[in-house]
């Protein structure tokens, strides 16, 4: 076994011990988005402008009673030091996580770009509650939330398992040493990344990286017998017959619009919201399955 394949499957065993449990049924729906990147509405925010096909969608999952997952990356920490900016760049946003957050139907994992929310007392410093400059009050925002690396959604009568993580795991740069390329991000690569470059340690646009964590990912599954559910390389993707259960969710930021994960009636699709035209040619904000629904029983390794 090569090293790098060492390290993530350790990072995941310890991601996989260390994880909220999530019990569900065939009654329960869940919508998992990731790399969202919100920023501070400047012209290295990427998710600017996708920003209101997120809130549509978000508004769609509340009203039909889903819970949202975040799967890391929520919030741009790398390049921007200051939550109180990002809040302020995307207050709606923050408006609508809130309502789910109030009926206990938000769960959050962090990532590797917001990284630092791995850190309680960061978290209660910048995500318990914000002062409003304007009414002069604090306003709590989620307070006592807990953010977590991992998430093991338990299938409540079958006992089948999915491992939630954001996916940077076992990446080392993105990983064991996240501080020096966030330094670089912050004070190098954003400027670049404003005008099309890459940093090349993002798998992104590297398309050797995303197969290497993809491949290492479905050794894991293999021997764990264990479907995962992750982000990070901005690469949707749903299983194809007979290959291993590892589904990602996307991202936030392409320019065809935003791919997430839904579970619901004890299956799971790949969606996109993007914009469209009609026969008119207005334009409407339109959901698509890409892939699937397939019963998540299908993806059981404990009975293949």
């Amino acid at each position: 076994m090569i090293s790098g394949k060492k390290i993530a499957f350790k990072r995941l065993n310890e991601a996989y011990n260390n994880a909220r449990i999530e019990e569900f049924d065939n009654n329960s729906k869940y919508i998992f988005f990731s790399d969202c990147h919100r920023g501070e509405n400047t012209p290295y925010d990427e998710f600017s402008k996708n920003q209101n096909i997120f809130l549509f969608a978000l508004e769609y999952y509340y009203n039909n009673g889903y819970t949202y997952v975040e799967v890391g990356d929520g919030d741009e920490l790398w390049e921007h030091s200051n939550f109180k900016h990002i809040r302020l760049a995307h207050d709606e946003v923050y408006t609508q996580l809130k309502k789910f957050f109030d009926e206990d139907r938000l769960i959050m994992l962090y990532g590797n770009h917001n990284i630092q929310l791995k850190y309680p007392d960061f978290v209660e410093k910048n995500y318990y509650k914000f002062y409003d400059d304007y009414n002069e009050e604090e306003i709590e925002l989620f307070p006592g939330i807990t953010i977590y690396e991992g998430v093991v959604f338990r299938h409540r009568d079958t006992g089948q398992e999915i491992l939630t993580v954001h996916g940077h795991q076992g990446d080392v740069l993105n990983d064991s040493f996240w501080y020096f390329n966030m330094l670089s991000v912050r004070y190098f690569w954003k400027f670049f990344h404003s005008i099309g470059f890459i940093n090349p340690a993002s798998p992104v646009r590297n398309a050797e990286k995303i197969h290497k964590i993809e491949r290492i990912y479905s050794h894991w599954i293999k021997r764990h017998k264990t479907m995962i559910i992750c982000g990070h390389t901005h690469r949707p993707h749903f299983p194809k017959a007979k290959e291993l259960p590892y589904f990602n969710d996307g991202s936030c930021v392409r320019a065809s619009g935003i791919q997430g994960i839904e579970i619901e009636d004890g299956k799971i699709m790949l969606i996109e919201w993007r914009i469209r035209t009609d026969s008119e040619g207005d334009l409407h904000i339109k959901r698509k399955v890409l892939r699937g629904p397939e019963p998540i029983e299908r993806f059981d390794l404990r009975k293949r």
